[in-house]
């Protein structure tokens, strides 16, 4: 399963980095974490037998849901932005 296009990684990267230089903020890892559960989830709604691959999306889906509960207890208005732009439910 290859990993979303470098093309949609730098997009994603540049649109939620906080300064010119960031690449590792916790709102660019929640960013390109949610790309890549999004592109898995589709291709496990074809593949249905693919545990190795779902393993992966559920170990995805806990570090996302911990770089949320970090954002949560450090910047509550950071964590609120975040998962309106996303459009994740929490």
């Amino acid at each position: 399963m290859p990993l979303a296009p470098t093309a949609d990684k730098g997009e994603t990267i540049s649109s939620y980095r906080r300064h010119d230089s960031d690449t590792g903020s916790a709102e660019v890892q929640i960013a390109l974490l949610t790309d890549r559960i999004k592109h898995l989830t589709e291709h496990l709604r074809e593949a249905r037998h693919d545990d190795h691959s779902r393993r992966g999306l559920l170990m995805m889906v806990g570090q996302r849901r911990r770089l949320l509960a970090y954002l949560h207890r450090t910047s509550p208005e950071r964590y609120q932005a975040i998962i309106g732009r996303l459009g994740l439910r929490r």
